[in-house]
């Protein structure tokens, strides 16, 4: 089932370009650590719309003055060639004005039944849906930095994105999706406060950065496709519940707290070393993006618009994830957490400018070697972006290629729960993992 046809393919700029002079966003240690990145990629899946309401021009119309308020998102990456000391640096460019690529599409043979299926199966053809499988950070000195691909169903629509995360995280992006969605839905949105940008550069280290020049690929190579397996893991508010008082009660600590999520994430981490046929003594990774906007001192506006996220990584070995427990695996998440903070966030950001290396986060990388990368977060009300359409009957991610393991955590539709879908590399974590898909039994009794 592949027959997804594009209708149009067009570029929506701001209504109004102009935005208050700030015309330039240099980049931090943090945003270029994600050149090779993948573009993240999100999607919202909605009832159809009536013929008349006219939709896709709405959509349009909407997005247009959206970008009046959301104005790097329809901006550039540049990239300057410093000669002088063979770097390069990079910003994004908010004065090009050249808009988003959005994407019209129909898959006429497709239902909702197709994409919703049972025990959280995620079809192969549903990175079809979206629009920039494949394109990295650094590919926005030539691509959009904010692709929208809209396919039209038998039953449903599909509103998809996929976005440069240079310059912008999850945060800014589940934001610019709900001032567009009351736009679309209203036709206007009741606040037109400019957009707080995030305005924040550590003192000591003057910008732009200057890279070598030698950490710079000079061919466009986009990641080879790579074979993969998805899951959509639902936990109820009840299972939740359980998880996290199984986690705290095992470390028994009056001082230190564990989360649902981290709990969640230590459950899923165990269960899929424990299906992976990796050997007691090789290490797994986990790597759990935090929000510093309230981590720096002084903070930031907790709704600045920009990328103000860091990758903070737990490293255990196969042998002490299975046989040390949920809690043990749990405060390990949290360990590495709350060493998020102001003062690590600088040492990190001094010594990444002074080494000057690019991470490649892909199956060729320590990251991507028997890793994961944890991204999104259940605090992001995704369900709440109501277009016209109603309440989005499901919220789902976008491929992840050339990584090893990607976890990308949703609020699930009921109140309380959480879907973390699971994107995992089968060329890393051989055919053995199909046994944790299909054994739908370990994480249906959350407590064993």
């Amino acid at each position: 089932m592949d027959d997804v046809t594009v209708i149009s393919s067009s570029i929506v700029q701001p209504g109004n370009a102009r935005h208050s002079g700030r015309e330039k966003i240099h980049l931090t240690p943090s945003d270029l650590s994600l050149l090779y990145l993948n573009y993240p990629q999100r999607s919202l899946l909605f009832p159809k719309p009536y013929p008349e309401t006219r939709f896709i021009s709405r959509l349009k119309s909407s997005l247009s003055t959206s970008l009046e308020i959301y104005f790097p998102l329809a901006g550039r990456l540049v990239k300057v060639n410093n000669h002088e000391d063979n770097t390069v640096s990079f910003y994004i460019d908010c004065d090009d004005g050249r808009g988003v690529k959005f994407v019209h599409a129909i898959a006429e043979s497709v239902s909702v039944s197709d994409i919703l299926q049972p025990h959280g199966s995620v079809p192969d053809f549903f990175r079809l849906f979206f629009p920039m499988n494949g394109v990295r950070s650094i590919d926005g000195l030539s691509e959009p930095l904010l692709a929208l691909q809209v396919t039209e169903i038998k039953d449903g629509i599909v509103i998809s994105f996929g976005y440069n995360h240079l310059v912008a995280d999850g945060s800014s992006m589940w934001n610019f999706i709900h001032v567009w969605s009351k736009l679309c839905l209203n036709g206007q949105w009741e606040i037109h406060q400019p957009l707080v940008l995030r305005g924040w550069f550590l003192d000591n280290i003057d910008f732009p950065i200057h890279i070598p020049a030698s950490e710079i690929e000079t061919e466009r190579a986009r990641n080879r496709e790579v074979s993969t397996k998805e899951r959509v893991f639902h936990f109820t508010k009840e299972k939740l519940s359980d998880l996290k008082a199984k986690a705290n009660d095992e470390i028994g600590s009056s001082d230190i707290k564990i989360s649902s999520l981290q709990a969640v994430l230590a459950h899923l981490w165990r269960s899929i070393v424990r299906h992976s046929g990796l050997n007691q003594e090789e290490e797994s990774r986990c790597g759990v993006a935090a929000d510093f906007r309230q981590r720096l001192n002084p903070p930031l506006d907790k709704d600045c618009f920009g990328n103000v996220a860091n990758l903070g990584l737990t490293t255990a070995t196969v042998g002490d994830l299975l046989d040390r427990g949920l809690g043990w695996a749990a405060l390990q998440i949290n360990k590495t957490v709350r060493l998020h903070t102001n003062e690590n966030f600088r040492t990190f950001s001094e010594n990444w400018v002074r080494n000057g290396k690019i991470p490649r986060i892909d199956v060729r990388s320590r990251m991507g070697d028997h890793g994961f990368m944890v991204s999104n977060s259940p605090w992001f009300q995704v369900y709440d972006n109501d277009f016209g359409l109603g309440k989005p009957m499901a919220v789902r991610a976008g491929p992840a290629n050339g990584i090893g393991g990607k976890l990308v955590v949703f609020r699930g539709i009921e109140e309380g729960s959480i879907d973390v879908h699971a994107i995992l590399t089968l060329s890393l974590w051989s055919d053995v993992l199909l046994n944790l898909f299909d054994d739908v039994e370990s994480l249906e009794n959350v407590i064993t």
